[in-house]
């Protein structure tokens, strides 16, 4: 979990890899209108939220039902971390990416092709609850090696074990 830019889906992707796990981002899963509210520079409300928020619980039940998955979502408020973890019918291994904002800037300035603008970036912050619990990572290391902090850490097992 993170901000827009923080490396959810690049870790959230190495690390579903290494675990032998589905990824799923949970920004594939916003509704059309989120989408196009976000594409033109306005940033969601809790209830635009709420929908997304609570059909990504119901997968979160279901992908854990049939053996496990990794996700990358913002979920930038404790409600919404409540929300997802309630659905998920077993406890969630929470993973924060705590990266520098200047580093952010540079990151959605240099995207390409996605609705998440780097002037969104300043709304994601300012609605941002910093977790009190799970992992925290500071991006200030090679994605592989953040990988390698959370298996270490939360005692993940790696594929086929």
């Amino acid at each position: 979990m993170g901000v827009s830019g923080s490396g959810k889906t690049t870790v959230g992707q190495l690390l579903a890899a290494r675990l032998g796990l589905p990824f799923y981002d949970g920004d594939d899963f916003h509704p059309a209108a989120n989408v196009a509210k976000m594409a033109a520079g306005h940033p969601l409300t809790d209830e635009d939220r709420a929908g997304w928020l609570a059909a990504l619980a119901t997968d979160l039940g279901q992908w854990g039902a049939a053996g496990g998955a990794v996700l990358a979502c913002s979920a930038l408020k404790e409600a919404y971390r409540q929300t997802l973890q309630a659905g998920a019918g077993a406890p969630l291994s929470w993973v924060f990416l705590d990266t520098d904002v200047e580093v952010l800037r540079a990151r959605l300035a240099a995207r390409q092709g996605h609705y998440m603008k780097a002037d969104m970036l300043d709304s994601q912050l300012a609605t941002l609850e910093k977790p009190t619990y799970g992992l925290h990572l500071t991006d200030d290391a090679p994605p592989a090696t953040l990988v390698d902090q959370a298996v270490a850490q939360l005692h993940l097992p790696p594929a086929g074990a």
